[in-house]
């Protein structure tokens, strides 16, 4: 094969992806749609997404699905905002009762708890009053995309310092599985935060039935399709090796 015709089907291998229609909806290529099962769900807890707009995952991602599901639900795509207001789109009196499900370095696992949504103070410790806490909760934060854009949105908006920061301590990893391998036991995609925050705050189990379900047939339906269409599966990010910094050489000094 010449070099042209190599580069040619190296261009049509990239491209092809971008040729799957997508959903109006969902915003998934046609054949991971599961519009169809979506079933409405009526919230009393606000909920607001905030995507990193480098979040790319089309085919495994959840955002999307999980503001369709949730009428009370706002998805927005940005990196900074000047206010909870102003990403929510409407006035908020105290962003005290939000809560804004940040991880960072905290680990449920090592506080002395046995609740699965724990809030937390600007030192990673254990608040007091949790029942009164999370019960006064009226809107949650998620922010959806990777670890390190998670970490830039929670950076780039201080005014999350002003919301009542929650992590989560699951029982089960993620349903991603071997999917979309996270980088720690409590890392979840966002349907599955969402499932966990809204039926634990509301004590509505059948909210996490609903969410969760649905979140499994999105994989099952992946799945099936990885078989016959691999051009949809998350391409692997390039590692950037000019960002590794070996040790500085030892300087010699030399007599004269």
């Amino acid at each position: 094969m010449s070099k042209q015709s190599e580069s040619k089907a190296k261009f049509k291998a990239d491209t092809v992806v971008e040729e799957v229609p997508e959903c109006a909806d969902c915003g998934k290529p046609l054949p991971l749609c599961i519009c169809d099962s979506i079933t409405p769900i009526e919230n009393k807890l606000a909920l607001l997404i905030l995507q990193h707009p480098q979040e790319q995952d089309r085919a495994l991602g959840t955002a999307r699905l999980t503001a369709l599901h949730v009428n009370n639900a706002v998805l927005k795509i940005g990196l900074s905002w000047p206010s909870l207001s102003k990403a929510l789109g409407r006035p908020v009196d105290d962003p005290s009762r939000w809560a804004v499900l940040y991880l960072g370095s905290a680990k449920v696992s090592e506080l002395d708890t046995e609740n699965e949504i724990v809030a937390i103070n600007r030192k990673g410790e254990i608040e007091p009053h949790q029942r009164g806490i999370l019960g006064d909760i009226e809107g949650i934060v998620l922010l959806d995309g990777t670890w390190s854009q998670a970490k830039a949105l929670w950076w780039r908006n201080a005014w999350m310092l002003k919301c009542q920061r929650v992590i989560l301590g699951p029982k089960r990893p993620s349903r991603y599985g071997k999917l979309r391998k996270e980088p720690r036991s409590d890392g979840l995609a966002t349907i599955e935060a969402a499932a966990m925050l809204l039926a634990g705050l509301e004590k509505r189990p059948d909210i996490a039935e609903t969410l969760n379900g649905s979140f499994e047939r999105l994989l099952a339906r992946y799945r099936e399709v990885q078989a016959t269409m691999p051009e949809l599966a998350p391409k692997p990010k390039k590692k950037d090796y000019r960002r590794r910094k070996g040790p500085k050489p030892k300087s010699k000094s030399i007599a004269k």
